[in-house]
């Protein structure tokens, strides 16, 4: 029996989410709350973050400093399990969680256990065997091997794990599974004794759920901009000289940090009319995006001061060579 929940209203505050596309914890996060029918930019504010460039907002609010993380408010969830259930709480309208007996969610739970502990490791120790030498990647293949075919005896009665309709840990367990086909696809694919789990995989790969939370709104192909980080639109060919030379002495377009006595900085929600105003008439891949650390700036006791420009706008100004070490990511703009 399937038991509709009534949903709770939101808090005054919008939730904000901090994602990242291709994570696994981030993928299923992003699936329950799909599911209990929210969507980005309605009722929640979603923040797709780089890993290499984690921004201080995210660190605040979780010191893991890893994705998914809903922020409520005062509440912060930093664990994927936890926002999915937080949300399938609120509504559950495809009873992923509702309607199972107690024997069903204590065998979701042990699925839960098994995925996120030992396959979870297995599965890194096969993807980044250069992360764990002496580990080969072959014998962490097989071990996640034997934990797959003991859930395809499991999916082989209805087609999901818990019978003939999906449950919260189906959700929970699918994107790592994809993760592990995507390091040998071929292998996988080719694996005998493992029909039904892999039937339930290419289900999984082709649903529109999955479709769904891996495009715009819910999953972004540029970072997030963080308002606690500066930004500096270069040319790729200045950006590659500066590489050469160790530091970077452009201001702008067409003009030196010499000749204007400091370099043009952007905050992030000034980036788009900059980039429109100085850089768009060149070509795409022409132009990157410098992502920089403040902090790093004022350890190298360089001084930023915010002062007006034409408009009235203050603008962030860097009196002194840009370090490279200050650059956190030097991506291709993208308008």
């Amino acid at each position: 029996m399937r038991t509709t929940l009534v949903v709770a209203p939101l808090a005054d505050h919008q939730p904000i989410l901090y994602s990242f596309r291709r994570c696994p914890y981030a993928i299923r996060a992003r699936l329950a709350l799909a599911a209990a029918g929210l969507q980005p930019g309605q009722d929640l504010e979603l923040r797709e973050v780089s890993l290499k460039v984690k921004p201080p907002e995210l660190l605040e609010a979780s010191a893991k400093g890893t994705v998914p993380v809903l922020v409520l408010g005062a509440q912060v969830l930093d664990e994927s399990l936890a926002i999915m259930r937080w949300a399938l709480e609120r509504r559950d309208p495809l009873a992923w969680l509702a309607g199972w007996s107690p024997a069903q969610l204590a065998d979701m739970d042990s699925l839960l256990a098994a995925n996120d502990g030992p396959f979870k490791q297995y599965l890194d120790r096969f993807k980044y065997p250069d992360r764990y030498p002496g580990e080969p990647a072959s014998t962490n293949r097989l071990a996640g091997l034997t934990i797959l075919r003991r859930w395809n005896e499991q999916l082989g009665a209805g087609g999901w794990l818990l019978g003939d309709r999906p449950c919260l840990a189906d959700w929970a367990l699918l994107p790592f599974v994809r993760q592990f086909r995507q390091v040998d696809p071929a292998g996988f694919d080719a694996e005998p004794k493992l029909a039904a789990l892999q039937a339930w995989l290419g289900r999984f790969l082709a649903s529109p759920e999955l479709a769904a939370v891996q495009e715009f709104p819910w999953a972004a192909r540029t970072p997030w901009r963080s308002p606690g980080l500066l930004y500096h639109l270069a040319l790729r060919q200045e950006w590659q000289a500066a590489r050469a030379d160790g530091v970077y002495r452009r201001s702008t377009r067409g003009r030196s940090l010499e000749e204007v006595g400091f370099i043009h900085l952007s905050n992030a929600h000034q980036v788009e009319a900059t980039a429109a105003h100085f850089y768009g008439d060149l070509p795409a891949g022409a132009v990157l995006l410098l992502t920089i650390d403040p902090q790093r700036l004022a350890a190298a006791a360089l001084e930023v001061r915010f002062e007006q420009a034409g408009g009235g706008e203050s603008f962030p100004h860097l009196y002194g060579p840009l370090p490279l070490g200050a650059v956190l990511r030097a991506e291709p703009w993208l308008r």
